[in-house]
């Protein structure tokens, strides 16, 4: 008997997830991607041609792919020197000349797809072209993806809300996927402007609620400057709960082991990162989800989720061992 799982993410957290559940052939497995991307080649592709930002979409479909190793030094090869296609990506152009020669998107993920032997359904969560947007702590509003994960406005102003620009509504696919999945695992990834763009979407809300399936949200290992600075699992919990709603989430799966005190502290010096624990594990309780607390980082020198560990605890869920 197989088992339905969609994942609801952006950007490369939600990459480990998908790479380890993969090899899971008792596992249906579909990836609804944000759509909200602008920097980098993604968003000059996105300019230029008039299509849905092909960078995440990518991601995923390197997740899913059954030839992984060959498959990456493909699409992250990116071109270098002075010309027009320096720092584009052959993953991205890729999508983008299929999207051309099918005459629409999701056709051209779908002969990506094929291509590349990739199991399982990689689907954008809005075919409309929608940008991100926040409201900062002192009322400025910042205005697409890129500028909110690089700022160029003040980092330690705090997040207080995310909107997207534009008319949309989920896609219908992705609306039938979560619909009918067994679990749908949200996370992780930075968490406003990979996560929270797709709960955003018109219709995600009611979807999430219709579905009958079990709801799990993988917490973020580290914080990240400018986004989620001093947030602890409690507080990445309540946005997520704000964009749902409170009550919706059944698991919230969390790493609780040693993060190394070498790599903590380069976190911390280069990038102003730090681990993300939680704060007060009696308030925690109290929430109608449960806390689920795993050792999930890999054994390397930096701090991430390991495909494998999360793999292991998703099935877990998956064959009754957590409830």
């Amino acid at each position: 008997m197989t088992t339905n799982v969609t994942t609801i993410w952006g950007g490369t957290g939600t990459f480990n997830v998908l790479s380890g559940l993969k090899k899971n052939r008792e596992l249906n497995l579909a990836a609804v991607v944000s759509v909200a991307d602008s920097g980098g080649s993604t968003g000059e592709l996105r300019d230029e041609f008039g299509i849905l930002p092909p960078g995440d979409i990518r991601r995923a479909v390197l997740a899913l792919s059954e030839d992984a190793e060959t498959v990456r030094k493909l699409f992250e090869y990116r071109f270098k020197g002075g010309n027009r296609m320096s720092g584009h990506t052959i993953g991205n152009l890729l999508l983008t000349a299929l999207a051309d020669i099918t005459g629409d998107f999701e056709s051209g993920i779908e002969e990506l797809c094929e291509m590349f032997h990739v199991r399982g359904k990689v689907i954008p969560v809005t075919l409309d072209d929608v940008h991100l947007g926040v409201v900062l702590e002192n009322g400025d509003k910042i205005i697409g993806e890129t500028n909110i994960d690089v700022p160029k406005h003040d980092p330690n102003l705090a997040i207080t809300e995310a909107f997207l620009i534009g008319e949309s509504k989920i896609n219908p696919r992705a609306r039938e996927a979560i619909l009918n999945s067994d679990y749908v695992i949200i996370g992780p990834g930075d968490l406003y402007t990979s996560v929270v763009p797709n709960l955003l979407c018109p219709g995600m809300r009611e979807a999430l609620e219709r579905t009958e399936a079990k709801i799990v949200y993988v917490c973020n290992v580290m914080t990240k400057h400018g986004e989620t600075d001093g947030y602890s699992v409690e507080d990445f919990v309540s946005v997520i709960e704000r964009y749902v709603w409170e009550g919706r989430i059944d698991y919230v799966l969390v790493h609780s082991g040693d993060v190394r005190e070498d790599l903590a502290q380069k976190y911390a010096r280069e990038e102003n990162k730090h681990p993300v624990r939680i704060k007060n594990a009696e308030s925690l309780r109290k929430r109608e989800c449960r806390i689920v607390e795993r050792d999930l980082v890999g054994e390397r020198d930096y701090i991430r989720h390991d495909p494998k560990k999360l793999a292991k605890v998703i099935e877990d869920f998956v064959r009754g061992w957590i409830k």
